[in-house]
């Protein structure tokens, strides 16, 4: 599996999201944004999983998701 971020358009998103994260056994944290990527609120879900059910998952609240890469950097893969 891979490590996504998925930036919100609230901290409220950021909370519904990892709570769905936590249910589905997938690891998540809640973090501040990393700077390369911009954010509404700032606050972001770095998790471990699969992009798919991400999208799956999708709400108004859901700004974009990232994929980490094997340098470190971040790809967007999805933006609202």
């Amino acid at each position: 599996m891979e490590e996504y971020v998925a930036t919100f358009f609230s901290h409220y998103g950021a909370m519904t999201f990892k709570k769905k994260c936590d249910r589905e056994g997938y690891p998540a944290k809640i973090m501040p944004v990393p700077r390369n990527l911009s954010s509404s609120c700032g606050t972001c879900v770095r998790f471990t999983g699969e992009m798919q059910k991400a999208l799956d998952w999708k709400t108004e609240e859901l700004e974009q998701l990232a994929r980490r890469t094997p340098e470190g950097e971040y790809e967007t893969l999805w933006h609202e």
